[in-house]
């Protein structure tokens, strides 16, 4: 089997030949550190992984009077994506410090309804929010009334894919907030508000809490409408502040899959499949991710790594139902143990979910250091699970 078919039968849970074996996002930190000069399809070549090409590829849709901000020019920003702007949605920006390994940036949103303003900072790691957009629960008002959102450039997606061919699969996720955010809706609004403050909310006000989230879905069910025909193989929903080390159970199903749900059900509509990816713990909300209708479902993290996974029992209670991704910690196993430990934690995996299909072995979501010896170990052996 090519990369492609093994990981689109995996997630459609059919018979594969050996266990399907990738990587989430190869972040630019890794690859100056550790392959310099190299691109993420040199490290799926050189370990031989089932690939995964990741497209943002934006435009501003038509009869909308949305245009590309013309601010952005030819540096992306959050995932590097491109941001609409209209006459009523004017985004700027300004640097505010920038230093070895550090950078802020404060972003101002111009309305005519009032200016939103956020800053993100920035290391060799990552980007964090340390100034929230939303200040108050007004905020919310200028964006219903004037946030823009962005339309599917079918046509690079297309080309990227044929471009891509057999070597893997091509992979988006729902938009984020312009700026900063995360695919699902109460993710996205906790990046804007923050994760406290919101989780306060949903006690405090939680009328306020569903109105903010609905506009935040409508953004996206916008985006996912012009998606007909696009070749993605598969879109990420979800973040990790729906996970319940972060919230309960009862706020995921009050505040978090009602919203979701409808996106999956939006994408669904125009042919599209969904992973629900949610980094944190998992064990309680099982089977309510898997009544929301998604494809696949990751990152079954393991306790070692900050989750709660149980990979047998997640198996056994929702395995017929959806494609499982992940399942690997590696912080351990890509960086402190032994080749032959991490050899062991492979095939532990794969005898935990792997052996009836529908799993796809990955760690569970981003590293940023991997001993050499320990990717080759982790690949290696995944090549020798088969079926």
């Amino acid at each position: 089997m090519t990369s492609r078919e093994r990981l689109l039968a995996a997630i459609d849970r059919k018979p594969i030949d050996r266990l399907a074996v990738t990587t989430h996002h190869i972040l630019p930190y890794f690859l100056k550190k550790y392959m310099p000069g190299k691109k993420i399809i040199d490290f799926f070549n050189k370990y031989n992984a089932d690939a995964i090409d990741w497209v943002y590829d934006y435009k501003a849709p038509e009869s909308t009077g949305y245009y590309l901000n013309p601010a952005q020019k030819s540096e992306m920003e959050f995932l590097e994506t491109r941001m609409i702007s209209s006459d009523d949605w004017k985004i700027d920006k300004k640097v505010v410090e920038e230093k070895e390994n550090f950078r802020r940036v404060e972003y101002t949103i111009q309305t005519p309804s009032g200016n939103l303003t956020t800053i993100l900072d920035s290391n060799e790691y990552t980007t964090w929010v340390a100034e929230p957009l939303v200040k108050k629960e007004s905020d919310i008002d200028i964006i219903g009334k004037h946030v823009t959102f962005p339309a599917c450039d079918v046509e690079a997606v297309n080309a990227a894919a044929e471009n891509f061919g057999d070597r893997g699969i091509i992979r988006g996720h729902i938009p984020t907030f312009d700026l900063f955010g995360q695919p699902g809706c109460w993710q996205d609004a906790c990046c804007l508000f923050g994760v406290e403050k919101m989780i306060m909310a949903t006690f405090d006000d939680p009328e306020w809490v569903h109105t903010f989230l609905g506009i935040l879905r409508d953004r996206k069910i916008r985006y996912v409408e012009t998606l007909k025909g696009a070749a993605y193989d598969i879109h990420e929903l979800g973040g990790g502040d729906a996970s319940t080390t972060i919230i309960s159970p009862q706020i995921f199903r009050d505040f978090v899959a009602p919203y979701d749900s409808a996106i999956i059900e939006a994408v669904h509509k125009v042919d599209q499949k969904v992973v629900y990816h949610t980094c944190g713990g998992m064990m309680p909300i099982l089977e309510d991710i898997a009544d929301m209708g998604p494809d696949a479902m990751e990152t079954f993290t393991p306790i070692g790594m900050g989750g709660d996974t149980d990979l047998v029992e997640a198996k056994k209670r929702i395995g017929n139902r959806v494609c499982m991704i992940g399942g690997f910690d590696q912080g351990l196993f890509f960086d402190r143990a032994t080749p032959s430990e991490t050899r062991q934690a492979v095939r532990n995996c794969f005898e935990q979910a792997g052996k009836d299909g529908g799993f796809i072995l990955a760690p569970s979501d981003h590293f940023f250091d991997a001993k050499p010896a320990l990717l080759e170990a982790f690949f290696d052996e995944s090549l020798k699970c088969t079926y």
